[in-house]
């Protein structure tokens, strides 16, 4: 992978984070990708998502597997860790990560390709045991690496930049991951970095495995009359399911005001927002009403996006394997490799 550095200015009157960062110490190499690709506007979200929440760089590790996704995690937070493993194999290594040192906060960068084909398996499986992670995919609908053949996620009838058609059906990656069981799922554009910003941090916050579907258009085989993946086709048909953003824990602030009405409040910073109340058909909270509202809009030719189901009661992955609450990297030898009399004991237990 090429690697260009950017150049470190300090410009005057930057605005400085808890940490007393500011966004340019949250920024990585210089992008490779096409000019236009809807994955650079993904890594400009994470870098602001990141700075706002005052991460520390070291706390951040960063995995990824193969294809034009993959390379998002090399263009922001240049003091983070990171690991760029096999082509699919992705969750498995950050479960490795996450087993090892659960104070990390793990985001995971994926793509449609890597995820919903050769890795589907391991998509699975992360999900079932509900990694503490951000698990993004950058979706395109195309393998980009490879000249633009159709992914798993490219919607049947949809067409490829040749003009052949393609007739299998998709593989809808927020309904599989809410049927599969996951405790966050979440969908957005890369053009829509309102909404999208807010998602990243309400994902990295949450405990468990919290799946974001991203829709980023290929500019280079993806973004022709014909294709639903293209900047004009999102555009015309987003439909947001809900309205979301992230406070994060402080005193509470409460407010009163009817469904439909919008309401400005102040936050802790002094920073102004507005709430909007939405339509009440929608329940992120139900499985089974999440799944219904998703075939629904589907079916009215609608790319839902928001925060689609969220479940924080379940366990994640520590909790369920009860783990020690220190990582492993704080623990003693002894306590790792407690000897042969011990390993004993323990078969006992298991006849």
């Amino acid at each position: 992978m090429t690697y260009i550095a950017k150049p470190k200015i300090d410009l005057p009157g930057q605005k400085r984070n808890e940490l007393g960062l500011t966004e340019r110490d949250y920024e990585g190499a210089m992008s490779t990708l096409c000019a236009g690709c809807g994955h650079d506007s993904i890594t400009a979200a994470l870098i602001q998502a990141l700075w706002e929440m005052s991460v520390a760089p070291h706390q951040l590790v960063k995995m990824s597997g193969i294809g034009c996704s993959s390379k998002t995690p090399a263009y922001f937070v240049h003091g983070a860790h990171g690991f760029n493993s096999v082509h699919g194999r992705m969750p498995s290594v950050a479960t490795g990560a996450m087993a090892a040192n659960r104070d990390l906060i793990c985001v995971g960068i994926s793509g449609d390709g890597d995820s919903l084909s050769i890795g589907f398996g391991q998509f699975g499986h992360v999900i079932r045991r509900n990694l503490n992670m951000l698990y993004m995919i950058e979706n395109n609908g195309v393998y980009g690496l490879t000249k633009g053949q159709f992914s798993a996620s490219a919607d049947p009838g949809s067409t490829a930049k040749k003009g052949e058609a393609n007739e299998m059906q998709n593989i809808n990656t927020v309904a599989t991951a809410i049927s599969m069981g996951a405790t966050f799922v979440a969908r957005s554009f890369s053009g829509d970095r309102e909404q999208l910003i807010p998602l990243i941090k309400a994902a990295i916050a949450h405990p468990g495995c919290a799946i974001l579907d991203v829709f980023s258009p290929c500019v280079t085989f993806n973004d022709h009359v014909g294709s639903t993946k293209s900047y004009a086709y999102v555009r015309e048909h987003l439909h947001r399911a809900n309205g979301a953003d992230l406070i994060m824990p402080a005193e509470e602030i409460s407010v009163e005001y009817r469904e439909g009405e919008t309401l400005p409040v102040e936050m802790h910073d002094g920073s102004m927002i507005l709430l909007k109340k939405v339509d009440a058909e929608y329940d992120p909270t139900s499985r089974p009403a999440a799944l219904g509202y998703l075939e629904k809009q589907r079916l009215a030719g609608y790319v839902v996006t928001g925060l689609l189901f969220v479940d924080d009661s379940l366990p994640e992955m520590h909790a369920i394997s009860k783990t020690a609450h220190a990582p492993l990297k704080d623990l003693a030898f002894e306590d790792l490799s407690p000897g042969g009399e011990a390993l004993v004991e323990l078969q006992k237990g298991l006849k």
